[in-house]
């Protein structure tokens, strides 16, 4: 698989997460990658967390969080 490849994977399972209704929580770098925590706003549901393992993807959610900062203000 290239590069490229790997990062749509990531990036479309991001995707789906969010339009699940899906927000990002956190996000933990560790040397395997980053962890990115998903939760919904319903009471009880269970949170989602995600490996991203690929830059792009991790810049890609990075985008995703601050835009929605930027949204808020």
């Amino acid at each position: 698989m290239s590069a490229y490849d790997d990062f749509a994977k990531e990036k479309q399972e991001v995707d789906d997460l969010l339009l699940q209704g899906y927000t990002v929580t956190g996000m933990l770098e560790t040397l395997d990658g980053a962890k990115v925590k998903f939760d919904q706003e319903e009471p009880g549901s269970e949170s989602v967390e995600l490996l991203l393992l690929t830059a792009d993807a991790r810049k890609y959610v990075t985008t995703l969080v601050f835009a929605g900062l930027q949204k808020a203000q």
